[in-house]
């Protein structure tokens, strides 16, 4: 289907892929995996032919489509929405806009009249004389109403623009789909619509994602890049880390007996099988099952931080009382008569269809805004220690991480360069990277020295605002192993599926109408019928 031979891209002295060859086959889904500053996104503009490689070719088979989800906002503000949709598919498009010019003239000819009736046949084999019921059809499948269809692009807000983008991407069944972060902004209604999408998509799609879960319900393979390779596995991406993990510990263990460690990738993939037997996975057209084999599973060259939460003491029983709290914004509800009592060793998700309405919720909880009405109290032996989605005040210096580190520590062990270097070690800044200055480093790189300042401060309650948002994936495992083995409270929000599903045990979403709150998992909550009822009534 699509393949690529003797890829090479080097960057001055740089090299990031060096003679790739590989091919990406009918009926599967490729998760295209790799570091940061691996070349996943270089990758994908060399296959849709956004960028030129170095040497080497892509060759997508004679008279196959490929299809692109763009991430420009703006790309298409002066289209109606439902025009938008009918240009991803774009021979089909073409044609439509050539009928429509012919048939426009003012001085329409016997000439005209064959090419139009050419143009018609080829319009009707290709399914054109139902192009545009089909893309309202999917527009309203992805939550776009009707009213919307004839507006223009502009008028949308960027959440609904990018299933607009979505639509059109998908739109025409291409031959080859090609996605870089398609859940970015999605809510997760629509992700576990696209994750059905794809599990029983008939074509290729290749994509790159940091999303576990999504990656986890619709790939079939994982292409691994490291080294400057491309490397195809069997499976999705919770096969691939784990197997990575365990040929990793048993290249390590060079006295354990072959017999041992046969039985050990044997029991792996037993119980790996019963996992994914229960997925969307086994009951699409993908056998993904039949074709595991740990042994072609290499070792990792990945880093991945040591993050690991601490309580300076464990707190008593009373951790927060919330009474009646309610928050507005420039006259839209947030939320209001919020009234919850936390638990000690509670992690809790807090969730709305509202992005403002959380941030609000943990500014207040940390002091920083003042409710519109109702109280709070946090119980007198709790230590908070809060992650914002906005961290920018936090590094508005010329300081060195090392130096910005400090400023969080309490005794003089602490303020000892060694034990912030050893905290800073351990979230990857090591040796002339702990020297870096904190104004001009990374987002993801900010995160982890947020990371490094809330562990140093071993608090028993944790609140996180969106802290994924900037990670890769190796931090992001690292991060939701640390939360699940965490003994402390946790409040936390995160578009990551399978964050929210393995480390919550209660969901709070906030709505204008009041809180639903509820003892039990993310996956639970999202699927619950009567829930779901009571979700639309509040937002309704």
């Amino acid at each position: 289907m699509l393949t690529i031979s003797n890829l090479s891209v080097q960057f001055g002295k740089r090299i990031l892929f060096d003679e790739v060859n590989v091919k990406f086959t009918e009926g599967n889904c490729y998760g295209i995996i790799g570091a940061n500053g691996s070349g996943k996104s270089t990758f994908l503009k060399i296959l849709s032919g956004k960028m030129d490689a170095t040497s080497g070719f892509v060759q997508l088979d004679k008279g196959k489509r490929m299809s692109v989800l763009t991430q420009d906002h703006f790309a298409y503000d002066e289209y109606q929405v439902l025009e938008t949709v009918l240009m991803g598919d774009k021979p089909l498009f073409d044609i439509k806009i050539e009928m429509d010019a012919i048939y426009a003239k003012p001085d329409f000819t016997d000439e005209d009249g064959v090419r139009v009736g050419d143009l018609g046949v080829l319009f009707d084999e290709m399914g054109g004389w139902n192009a545009e019921s089909d893309a309202a059809n999917l527009l309203s499948s992805l939550g776009i109403k009707e009213d919307l269809h004839y507006n223009q692009m502009a008028d949308l807000d960027n959440k609904l623009k990018v299933k607009v983008l979505l639509a059109q991407a998908i739109f025409g069944n291409p031959d080859v789909l090609i996605m870089d972060e398609p859940t970015n902004d999605l809510d997760f209604e629509t992700i576990g619509w696209l994750e059905d999408f794809l599990a029983n998509y008939e074509h290729t799609v290749i994509v790159v994602s940091h999303d576990r879960h999504f990656l986890d319900s619709v790939c079939t393979h994982v292409s691994d890049i490291d080294h400057g390779k491309i490397a195809h596995y069997s499976g999705n991406y919770s096969f691939w880390y784990e197997s990575s993990q365990l040929a990793a510990r048993q290249r390590a263990q060079q006295n354990k007996k072959s017999e041992d460690k046969k039985k050990e990738l044997e029991e792996f993939i037993r119980r790996f099988s019963a996992n994914v037997a229960k997925s969307k996975q086994a009951t699409s057209r993908k056998k993904m099952l039949d074709k595991l084999n740990v042994d072609e599973i290499q070792p990792s060259s990945r880093r991945y931080p040591g993050i690991f939460f601490e309580q300076e003491r464990e707190a008593g029983d009373q951790i927060l009382n919330i009474e009646h709290l309610s928050k507005s914004i420039e006259g839209d509800i947030l939320f209001k008569d919020v009234h919850i009592n936390l638990n000690r060793g509670d992690k809790v998700v807090v969730i709305s269809r509202d992005s403002r309405a959380v941030s609000a919720f943990y500014e207040i909880l940390a002091g920083n805004i003042q409710p519109d009405f109702g109280a709070f109290q946090w119980g007198v032996t709790t230590i908070q220690s809060y992650l914002p989605v906005d961290n920018t005040n936090f590094f508005d210096n010329n300081l060195n991480l090392v130096e910005w580190l400090r400023q969080w520590a309490k005794t003089e062990e602490e303020r000892e360069e060694v034990y912030l270097r050893g905290f800073l070690g351990r979230m990857l800044f090591s040796g002339d990277e702990a020297l870096k200055k904190s104004n001009v480093i990374s987002g993801g790189e900010k995160v982890r020295c947020m990371l490094s300042r809330m562990m140093m401060t071993r608090a028993n309650v944790l609140m996180i605002d969106e802290p994924t948002n900037h990670l890769d994936l190796e931090s992001i495992q690292a991060f939701n192993n640390g939360l699940s083995k965490y003994n402390g409270t946790v409040l936390f929000s995160t578009h990551d599926h399978e964050f929210a599903q393995t480390v919550a045990t209660r969901v709070l979403e906030l709505t204008p109408k009041g809180v639903i709150n509820r003892f039990m998992t993310f996956d639970e909550y999202l699927e619950d019928p009567k829930i779901k009822e009571l979700r639309e009534e509040m937002y309704g």
